[in-house]
């Protein structure tokens, strides 16, 4: 981690010397979209946060845990295609039910269909793109995501063929 962080100063101060003004103006709307950011990002976090204190480990284990990896991955693919979540807060919510137990076939399964599958959104993109449309695109995310979820078993030695 520290050599991202020393990496990114180096970039940085490369930057600065060869164009005070553009880097300057970079960092102000880095800031600025950081600013806007913070709000929804620390709702979210305190939201998971609390949810995650509220739900025992011992429960989390045990849907999403590593004793039933089937029921798991479609539980958290079912629970991903539901939720809306931004990608910076699902990815370290993935880190901590890592730590917790949960396996990484859950994980890609509940993260891939958090990315790719929108029930919330399904209004806007049936608005948009038409019914058939939105309908088959969400049926092949889910089923490319449980497929990316059975290669990450796979890879990871969690299922075996």
């Amino acid at each position: 981690m520290i050599y991202l962080y020393a990496f990114t100063i180096i970039i940085l101060l490369i930057s600065f010397i060869s164009d005070k003004n553009k880097t300057i103006k970079g960092l102000k709307v880095g800031f600025k979209k950081f600013k806007k950011i913070l709000p929804s990002f620390l709702k979210m976090l305190i939201l998971v946060s609390f949810m995650l204190y509220l739900l025992p480990d011992k429960v989390i284990a045990n849907y999403l845990g590593k004793t039933n990896i089937i029921k798991g991955t479609l539980l958290g693919s079912l629970i991903g295609s539901i939720t809306m979540m931004p990608g910076f807060i699902a990815f370290p919510l993935s880190g901590i039910l890592l730590n917790k137990g949960v396996s990484f076939m859950v994980i890609s399964s509940f993260t891939t269909t958090l990315m790719m599958v929108g029930i919330l959104t399904f209004p806007v993109e049936k608005e948009y793109f038409g019914t058939k449309l939105a309908l088959i695109r969400n049926t092949l995310s889910y089923l490319i995501a449980i497929i990316i979820a059975l290669a990450v078993g796979l890879f990871y030695g969690e299922i075996v063929i």
